[in-house]
Protein backbone atom coordinates (compact mmCIF):
# COMPACT_ATOMS: atom_id res chain seq x y z
CA UNK A 1 0.00 0.00 0.00
CA UNK A 2 2.92 2.62 0.40
CA UNK A 3 4.83 1.43 -2.17
CA UNK A 4 5.17 4.46 -4.42
CA UNK A 5 2.98 6.83 -2.29
CA UNK A 6 4.30 10.18 -1.62
CA UNK A 7 5.01 10.71 2.69
CA UNK A 8 5.78 14.00 3.71
CA UNK A 9 8.11 14.12 7.47
CA UNK A 10 8.56 17.41 9.14
CA UNK A 11 11.42 18.12 11.12
CA UNK A 12 13.35 14.93 9.40
CA UNK A 13 16.84 16.03 10.82
CA UNK A 14 16.90 13.89 13.73
CA UNK A 15 15.31 11.90 15.82
CA UNK A 16 11.67 9.90 15.25
CA UNK A 17 11.07 11.80 11.94
CA UNK A 18 14.66 10.63 10.24
CA UNK A 19 13.55 7.28 11.44
CA UNK A 20 10.38 7.56 9.71
CA UNK A 21 11.63 8.83 6.97
CA UNK A 22 13.98 5.99 7.08
CA UNK A 23 10.95 3.41 7.48
CA UNK A 24 9.06 4.82 4.83
CA UNK A 25 11.65 4.58 2.29
CA UNK A 26 12.31 1.47 3.14
CA UNK A 27 8.55 0.12 2.13
CA UNK A 28 8.87 1.94 -0.82
CA UNK A 29 7.57 5.38 -0.13
CA UNK A 30 8.84 9.02 -2.01
CA UNK A 31 10.00 11.03 0.62
CA UNK A 32 9.26 14.49 0.96
CA UNK A 33 11.88 15.25 3.93
CA UNK A 34 11.62 18.74 6.05
CA UNK A 35 13.54 20.77 9.34
CA UNK A 36 15.68 23.50 9.45
CA UNK A 37 19.29 22.26 9.07
CA UNK A 38 19.35 21.36 5.48
CA UNK A 39 23.12 20.01 5.77
CA UNK A 40 21.17 16.94 8.24
CA UNK A 41 18.71 16.49 5.41
CA UNK A 42 21.02 16.20 2.45
CA UNK A 43 23.17 13.76 4.13
CA UNK A 44 19.76 11.39 5.02
CA UNK A 45 18.58 12.07 1.48
CA UNK A 46 22.17 10.59 0.27
CA UNK A 47 21.20 7.64 2.79
CA UNK A 48 17.55 6.78 1.28
CA UNK A 49 16.76 4.62 -1.54
CA UNK A 50 14.00 5.97 -3.89
CA UNK A 51 12.85 9.46 -4.94
CA UNK A 52 13.68 12.11 -1.78
CA UNK A 53 12.62 15.77 -2.34
CA UNK A 54 14.37 18.29 1.02
CA UNK A 55 12.52 21.45 2.01
CA UNK A 56 14.73 23.50 4.42
CA UNK A 57 12.77 25.62 7.00
CA UNK A 58 11.58 26.16 10.28
CA UNK A 59 8.01 25.23 11.04
CA UNK A 60 7.41 28.20 13.26
CA UNK A 61 8.36 30.67 9.98
CA UNK A 62 4.41 30.48 8.63
CA UNK A 63 4.86 32.24 5.88
CA UNK A 64 8.08 30.53 5.17
CA UNK A 65 6.43 27.05 5.66
CA UNK A 66 3.82 27.77 3.39
CA UNK A 67 6.10 28.77 0.38
CA UNK A 68 8.08 26.01 0.71
CA UNK A 69 5.02 23.80 0.64
CA UNK A 70 3.85 24.98 -2.30
CA UNK A 71 6.82 23.63 -4.28
CA UNK A 72 5.34 19.85 -3.41
CA UNK A 73 2.53 18.42 -4.59
CA UNK A 74 0.10 17.14 -1.26
CA UNK A 75 1.57 14.03 -0.22
CA UNK A 76 -0.65 10.46 0.48
CA UNK A 77 0.82 10.94 4.06
CA UNK A 78 1.70 13.48 6.17
CA UNK A 79 3.63 13.09 9.45
CA UNK A 80 3.97 15.86 11.68
CA UNK A 81 6.78 15.44 13.61
CA UNK A 82 8.34 18.98 14.14
CA UNK A 83 8.16 19.68 17.81
CA UNK A 84 10.53 20.03 20.54
CA UNK A 85 10.62 20.49 24.72
CA UNK A 86 12.68 23.98 25.73
CA UNK A 87 13.20 24.10 29.52
CA UNK A 88 12.36 22.30 32.38
CA UNK A 89 11.29 24.69 35.17
CA UNK A 90 8.39 25.46 37.62
CA UNK A 91 6.30 28.11 35.93
CA UNK A 92 6.74 30.45 38.17
CA UNK A 93 10.56 30.14 36.98
CA UNK A 94 10.34 29.62 33.47
CA UNK A 95 11.46 31.14 30.00
CA UNK A 96 9.16 32.85 28.22
CA UNK A 97 11.33 32.62 24.99
CA UNK A 98 11.03 28.63 25.68
CA UNK A 99 7.32 29.11 26.01
CA UNK A 100 7.10 30.61 22.58
CA UNK A 101 9.78 28.37 21.01
CA UNK A 102 7.24 24.98 22.22
CA UNK A 103 4.07 27.01 21.27
CA UNK A 104 4.99 27.98 17.93
CA UNK A 105 6.48 24.46 17.17
CA UNK A 106 4.24 21.82 18.51
CA UNK A 107 0.77 23.34 17.99
CA UNK A 108 1.02 26.49 15.57
CA UNK A 109 3.80 24.74 12.91
CA UNK A 110 1.14 21.89 13.28
CA UNK A 111 -1.50 24.20 12.36
CA UNK A 112 0.24 25.51 9.43
CA UNK A 113 1.75 22.89 7.58
CA UNK A 114 -1.60 20.77 8.39
CA UNK A 115 -3.85 23.02 6.96
CA UNK A 116 -1.70 23.91 3.86
CA UNK A 117 -1.63 20.53 2.86
CA UNK A 118 -4.93 19.33 3.58
CA UNK A 119 -7.03 21.26 0.72
CA UNK A 120 -4.75 18.63 -1.66
CA UNK A 121 -5.98 15.69 0.60
CA UNK A 122 -9.77 16.76 0.59
CA UNK A 123 -9.68 17.63 -3.38
CA UNK A 124 -8.13 13.56 -3.90
CA UNK A 125 -10.20 11.96 -1.66
CA UNK A 126 -7.58 10.33 0.15
CA UNK A 127 -4.89 11.05 2.01
CA UNK A 128 -3.71 10.35 6.36
CA UNK A 129 -2.57 12.59 8.75
CA UNK A 130 -0.58 11.31 11.34
CA UNK A 131 0.74 13.32 14.40
CA UNK A 132 3.69 12.40 16.90
CA UNK A 133 2.04 13.34 20.65
CA UNK A 134 2.99 12.18 23.74
CA UNK A 135 1.93 10.52 26.58
CA UNK A 136 2.60 14.44 27.52
CA UNK A 137 -0.74 14.98 25.86
CA UNK A 138 -2.42 12.26 28.28
CA UNK A 139 -0.98 13.64 31.76
CA UNK A 140 0.66 16.59 33.09
CA UNK A 141 3.90 16.33 35.61
CA UNK A 142 5.75 19.10 37.59
CA UNK A 143 8.06 21.34 35.45
CA UNK A 144 6.45 20.46 32.21
CA UNK A 145 3.31 22.44 32.26
CA UNK A 146 4.07 24.04 28.79
CA UNK A 147 5.42 21.22 26.89
CA UNK A 148 2.34 19.18 28.68
CA UNK A 149 -0.06 21.68 27.42
CA UNK A 150 1.76 21.95 23.62
CA UNK A 151 1.13 17.97 23.44
CA UNK A 152 -2.42 17.63 24.81
CA UNK A 153 -3.48 20.54 22.43
CA UNK A 154 -2.10 18.02 19.78
CA UNK A 155 -4.52 15.44 21.17
CA UNK A 156 -7.03 17.71 20.88
CA UNK A 157 -6.58 19.48 17.58
CA UNK A 158 -6.25 15.18 16.03
CA UNK A 159 -9.37 14.72 17.65
CA UNK A 160 -11.16 17.36 16.14
CA UNK A 161 -9.46 17.34 12.87
CA UNK A 162 -10.82 13.54 12.22
CA UNK A 163 -14.14 15.01 13.14
CA UNK A 164 -14.00 18.29 10.85
CA UNK A 165 -12.66 15.64 7.89
CA UNK A 166 -15.30 12.70 8.79
CA UNK A 167 -16.36 12.04 4.73
CA UNK A 168 -13.74 13.63 3.12
CA UNK A 169 -11.64 10.11 2.92
CA UNK A 170 -8.69 11.30 4.43
CA UNK A 171 -8.01 9.80 8.03
CA UNK A 172 -6.10 11.53 10.80
CA UNK A 173 -4.30 9.34 13.85
CA UNK A 174 -1.98 10.36 16.64
CA UNK A 175 1.04 8.22 17.90
CA UNK A 176 1.94 8.78 21.80
CA UNK A 177 5.50 8.23 22.77
CA UNK A 178 6.74 8.13 26.84
CA UNK A 179 9.78 7.98 26.84
CA UNK A 180 12.47 7.94 23.52
CA UNK A 181 16.14 8.37 23.32
CA UNK A 182 16.43 11.06 21.02
CA UNK A 183 18.00 14.78 21.38
CA UNK A 184 14.65 15.83 22.73
CA UNK A 185 16.02 16.02 26.37
CA UNK A 186 19.31 17.33 25.24
CA UNK A 187 17.32 20.34 23.26
CA UNK A 188 15.09 20.23 26.72
CA UNK A 189 18.28 21.04 28.81
CA UNK A 190 19.75 23.32 26.21
CA UNK A 191 22.79 21.24 25.11
CA UNK A 192 23.29 19.38 28.68
CA UNK A 193 24.06 16.09 27.46
CA UNK A 194 24.78 15.02 31.11
CA UNK A 195 21.71 15.94 32.41
CA UNK A 196 19.90 14.57 29.37
CA UNK A 197 21.60 11.33 29.74
CA UNK A 198 20.15 11.02 33.10
CA UNK A 199 16.93 10.68 32.27
CA UNK A 200 17.32 7.09 30.42
CA UNK A 201 20.05 6.26 33.04
CA UNK A 202 19.01 3.08 34.59
CA UNK A 203 15.93 1.83 32.12
CA UNK A 204 15.89 0.45 28.41
CA UNK A 205 13.87 3.40 26.64
CA UNK A 206 12.20 3.10 22.96
CA UNK A 207 14.30 3.95 20.87
CA UNK A 208 12.94 6.18 17.49
CA UNK A 209 13.03 2.99 15.27
CA UNK A 210 10.33 1.85 17.95
CA UNK A 211 8.30 5.10 16.79
CA UNK A 212 9.10 5.06 13.42
CA UNK A 213 7.89 1.47 12.83
CA UNK A 214 4.69 2.18 14.67
CA UNK A 215 3.61 5.26 12.27
CA UNK A 216 4.28 2.90 9.25
CA UNK A 217 2.23 0.29 10.63
CA UNK A 218 -0.76 2.92 11.08
CA UNK A 219 0.06 4.35 7.38
CA UNK A 220 -0.11 1.01 5.56
CA UNK A 221 -3.58 0.19 7.31
CA UNK A 222 -6.71 -0.53 4.94
CA UNK A 223 -7.84 2.56 3.76
CA UNK A 224 -11.06 1.53 5.51
CA UNK A 225 -9.51 1.32 8.87
CA UNK A 226 -8.30 4.42 11.03
CA UNK A 227 -5.82 3.98 14.03
CA UNK A 228 -6.76 6.81 15.86
CA UNK A 229 -4.23 6.56 19.00
CA UNK A 230 -1.78 4.87 19.64
CA UNK A 231 0.22 4.97 23.38
CA UNK A 232 3.50 3.27 22.87
CA UNK A 233 5.86 3.57 26.23
CA UNK A 234 9.01 1.49 27.40
CA UNK A 235 8.03 -1.51 29.54
CA UNK A 236 10.34 0.61 32.14
CA UNK A 237 7.54 2.93 32.34
CA UNK A 238 4.01 3.01 33.92
CA UNK A 239 3.42 6.71 33.96
CA UNK A 240 4.96 10.24 33.25
CA UNK A 241 6.87 10.37 36.62
CA UNK A 242 7.13 6.78 36.84
CA UNK A 243 9.65 4.58 36.03
CA UNK A 244 11.66 1.54 36.90
CA UNK A 245 15.89 2.24 37.52
CA UNK A 246 18.00 -1.00 37.52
Amino acid sequence: MLVDSHVLVTGATSGIGRSCAIAFAEAGARLTITGRRADRLAELADELPGEVTTLTFDVRDRDATRAALAEVPSPDVLVNNAGLAAGFEPIQDGDEADWDAMLDTNVKGLLTVSRTLLPGMIARGNGHVINIGSTAGHEAYPNGAVYCATKHAVGAITKSMRMDLLGTGVRVSTVDPGLVETEFSVVRFHGDADRAARVYEGLDPLTPDDIAETVVWVADRPRHVQVAEVIITPTDQASATMVHRR
